[in-house]
């Protein structure tokens, strides 16, 4: 028996095949396309990612050299709490609205102004922010009236998948926990919450655990994908917490960093903690919960600074350009703000901001800031989670931008905490197909996952310059808390 998982990430749509003994028999990935039509704003077509799940699932299956009938169960993971909307016909109204689409700022503001943001904030675990759904809802009942009006179902990304798949119509718990409207102590919807959002209880499906099967694939979606009619798909899992989980974060105080087009970190819980500059995920096994910081451009960012301002170089030239570029970047300091910021400062006004240049500095210097100030957005997180008693004990990084030495250096050095690189990692697609693997009882241990978990190498801090980079912290902070206010005039002036 084989067990698939599908991921729907931000700029790639990845297929990958697992045995049940630890291997990877093969994997594909295709291109996603992030859409940005205005300044904050992050769509994509969801179309689009069920066309790559219908080419990459028969691509994957002939690579792996296997039968779709050896396909024991499908599981899907994805970006939380994208929207997509379907009408009566089950056809796409417009593009997802992204996690990390900044739009909304009117409709925070109001919503903020309608609700105690500590009852709010103990109830969901959320505070109302950029990622909350309602408020692009509320966006859209003002700018998109007849979009909303022809509103039947409202899904995440992977949850789309998993309907595309089944014909069953779900929501996975952390897209539903992570919307801002599931109340944590009754397990259900806030109705008070989704009527002041304008939300009808219909257009939402029921929420699953991520290794509970939803449903099985219909004769249509077979015939589409090449998967055999009726193979199992349970409800999958929000992407951070797959990768999470698949980096083999299962104790305590265990945590993640993901170097990846949006900046992770994540650390295990055994109990709920609310804070207004975290999120609160349930964790792939039962029992357990995640608290977790996303920055909105992370690794985007990178790939921003290269395609404007560096188009000739490689990511491994401006690497090695850049490690001759000491701490501070000679008195360089970046806010990473590019698309307003999700966690922890929850500011979707706030804006990218370059402090410090003057004519000695090169693009190298430029690029290291940018690599450091990505870092001092972790290291933020650090600081939050020691308040609540948090310190890791085991601490791991993943995705592609482990794949620079320097990334991770800088990080390591920030965040002052030994990194392990976990080798080969898929990502949340492991994670995801490990959910369905326990769904079908293929696998009867989550400790099981540690089977298909490697670690590469392990990047020591070097402490002196973790006391530069403290230093230097209080000025990142100092710096953004002196423009705060100034961020909201500057987009008025030019919006």
């Amino acid at each position: 028996m084989y067990i698939m998982g599908i991921d729907i990430g931000t700029t790639a749509t990845k297929i990958i095949i697992i045995d049940l003994f630890g291997n990877i028999i093969a994997s594909v990935a295709r291109n996603a396309t992030l859409i940005s039509l205005r300044g904050g704003w992050a769509e994509e077509d969801a179309n689009q990612w069920w066309e790559n799940v219908c080419q990459g699932i028969p691509e994957c299956v002939q690579k792996a050299g296997i039968t779709a009938e050896e396909i024991g169960a499908v599981g899907t993971s994805g970006m939380v709490p994208t929207i997509v909307l379907l009408d009566n016909k089950n056809k796409v109204l417009r593009n997802s609205i992204q996690q990390n689409d900044a739009r909304a700022v009117e409709e925070i503001e109001y919503l903020r102004s309608k609700t105690d943001a500590e009852d709010i904030l103990r109830r969901t675990g959320s505070a109302i922010t950029q990622q909350t759904i309602g408020t692009k809802i509320l966006w859209l009942q003002h700018h998109e009236p007849e979009v909303l009006a022809k509103a039947d179902k409202l899904m995440g990304s992977y949850d789309f998948i998993v309907y595309r798949l089944t014909g069953v119509f779900s929501v996975e718990r952390n897209w539903a926990l992570e919307s801002g409207y599931f109340d944590l102590y009754k397990e259900d919807w806030d109705d008070d919450l989704l009527t002041l959002s304008s939300i009808d209880r219909s257009i939402i499906g029921s929420v699953h655990w991520p290794s509970e099967i939803v449903g099985n694939v219909t004769k249509d979606a077979a015939t589409l994908t090449g998967l055999k009619t009726g193979t199992p798909v349970v409800a999958g899992s929000a992407d951070h917490i797959a990768s999470a989980f698949s980096s083999g974060l299962k104790k305590p105080n265990d945590l993640l960093v993901k170097l990846g087009g949006a900046g992770d970190i994540l650390i295990v819980l055994n109990d709920i903690i609310v804070d207004e500059r975290l999120f609160l995920d349930y964790h792939d096994i039962p029992g357990q919960y995640i608290a977790s910081g996303c920055m909105a451009s992370s690794g985007s960012l990178i790939e921003w600074f290269r395609n404007q301002l560096a188009p000739d170089f490689s990511y491994e030239e401006l690497d090695k350009a850049a490690e001759l570029v000491p701490v501070g970047s000679e008195g360089l300091i970046l806010l990473p703000y590019f698309i307003g910021e999700k966690t922890p400062i929850q500011d979707p006004f706030a804006r990218g901001t370059l402090v410090g240049l003057s004519l000695n500095h090169t693009l190298a210097h430029i690029y290291h800031a940018v690599l450091e100030g990505i870092s001092y957005g972790f290291y933020h997180h650090l600081k939050v989670f020691e308040e609540h008693g948090m310190k890791p004990t085991t601490a791991r990084c993943c995705n592609g931008g482990s794949r620079s030495k320097l990334w991770k250096k800088i990080t390591a050095d920030v965040l002052g905490i030994r990194l392990e690189q976990v080798a080969d990692h898929p990502g949340s697609s492991l994670g995801a197909a490990f959910c369905a693997g326990m769904g079908i009882a293929a696998f009867s241990r989550w400790s099981e996952i540690e089977k298909f978990i490697k670690v590469s190498t392990v990047i020591e801090p070097d402490l002196e310059n973790h006391l530069k980079y403290q230093k230097l912290f209080s000025l990142y902070r100092e710096i953004y808390d002196s423009l705060k206010d100034k961020f909201p005039r500057l987009l008025k002036i030019t919006k």
